[in-house]
């Protein structure tokens, strides 16, 4: 079933296609949910599925060669028996607009990574003509159409970028000129992915308002000042839910230290003094954080939660996912787990189950596909429990069973 246009000022991720990225040999998912879980067992490829979305990330932050080193470039990168280069193909949709397709090729240089391709293309309007391609890079050099509604019979500027290792998205978004380009060049950079820990979130930073949450959570008590001073209704909203998910906790705080770093307190009742965060229970700040993050008061374009049922009382999960899916009407949502309790939570559509084939790649199942599953949902069951009892066929780790 075709996906509907996103709300006015959301893009989304329509579809995406993988290959030769570690067990992503050729992993393709298609009509993409605001709210997307995959689930499955150890070693299914869940992890590496949220990888790709971490390195494009770092590609457009911090460049490709360091997004590229830092995992073990591409004999580590490159599917294990593949040839050729990693690419990435992303299908999203800007509102209002026709849906963009960007294609990202990366191989190994001589002197380090090189983009081997790169491209955007569309269909001009919102349901007719063939789609062109408007950007189209090789080795460091292409051309590109200008404009916000770049035509096919417009003007092609020829460009050379100063390395092979530049993506072309990523530079010429940053001009003026090149608005459509812009525009995916600002969504990628606005993703979110995070990988909280609740040691992390028990530091104490320097004192100083920050507006979002850091991948591991350790700037907790900056973001906790940040609405407080500018968001007062969003923390009080944020802090009501928390009080009704963790029995008796009656306050969170932040106190400034007079060496300039920030504590961050919680009181419990019926006791008159807070505790600091080091000895408050690594459930509570995993959920204050991912309220933080889904109630974000200028939500990120796209959030990548891994495995939160980690530390979490099972019987909050189900609450959890439907968190995410307020969330998803704000920014498109990613959510890795191993829990049947949050898949319990979850519909047909927003489920992939991830599983290794006879070849020891990662393929996905699409739940909703399967008309039994759809019954036996219709009937009052829950996602969890047929997971757990076997009627997925895939995803079973003792079996390991595939389709």
């Amino acid at each position: 079933m075709a996906q509907a246009p996103p709300p006015s000022g959301l893009a989304r991720i329509e579809s995406l296609r993988v290959k030769n990225y570690r067990a992503l040999r050729d992993l393709q998912l298609s009509d993409i949910t605001p709210l997307t879980v995959v689930a499955g067992p150890n070693g299914s490829g869940k992890s590496t599925l949220f990888d790709v979305f971490a390195f494009l990330a770092e590609c457009f932050d911090d460049g490709l060669r360091r997004a590229w080193d830092r995992r073990g470039r591409g004999r580590e990168i490159r599917s294990r028996g593949a040839e050729g280069p990693v690419e990435f193909e992303i299908k999203y949709r800007e509102p209002g607009l026709s849906p963009i397709t960007y294609q990202l090729a990366i191989d190994d240089g001589k002197r380090g990574p090189e983009v081997v391709s790169e491209s955007l293309r569309w269909r001009r309007g919102k349901q007719y003509g063939h789609p062109y391609t408007f950007l189209d890079f090789k080795n460091g050099e292409g051309t590109v159409i200008t404009g916000d509604t770049p035509e096919e019979r417009d003007t092609r500027i020829t460009e050379k970028l100063d390395s092979p290792d530049l993506l072309a998205v990523s530079t010429l978004g940053q001009l003026a000129a090149h608005p459509r380009v812009s525009a995916l060049r600002r969504y990628i950079t606005g993703w979110y992915l995070s990988y909280i820990s609740a040691n992390d979130t028990r530091g104490i930073p320097e004192a100083g308002p920050q507006e979002r949450l850091s991948k591991s959570g350790d700037n907790l008590p900056n973001v906790m000042q940040f609405l407080a001073e500018q968001h007062e209704d969003r923390l009080e909203e944020i802090l009501s839910i928390l009080a009704k998910r963790v029995p008796q906790l009656e306050k969170v705080r932040t106190k400034p230290l007079d060496d300039g770093r920030l504590l961050l307190q919680l009181k419990d009742a019926p006791f008159s003094d807070p505790v600091q965060s080091r000895w408050a229970s690594d459930g509570t700040l995993k959920m204050l954080s991912y309220l933080v993050v889904l109630y974000d008061p200028e939500p990120p374009s796209l959030i990548g939660i891994e495995e939160p049922e980690n530390h979490l009382h099972p019987k909050l999960l189900p609450e959890l996912a439907e968190e995410c899916r307020a969330a998803a009407e704000r920014s498109q949502v990613f959510v890795s787990t191993h829990s049947p309790f949050l898949v319990n939570g979850i519909r047909p559509n927003e489920l992939r189950i991830l599983y290794r084939d006879k070849d020891g790649y990662t393929r996905a199942f699409r739940v909703s596909d399967s008309e039994q599953v759809r019954s036996m949902i219709q009937a009052g069951a829950l996602l969890g429990d047929l997971w757990m009892e076997g009627y997925f066929n895939v995803g079973d780790p003792i079996t390991r069973r595939g389709r």
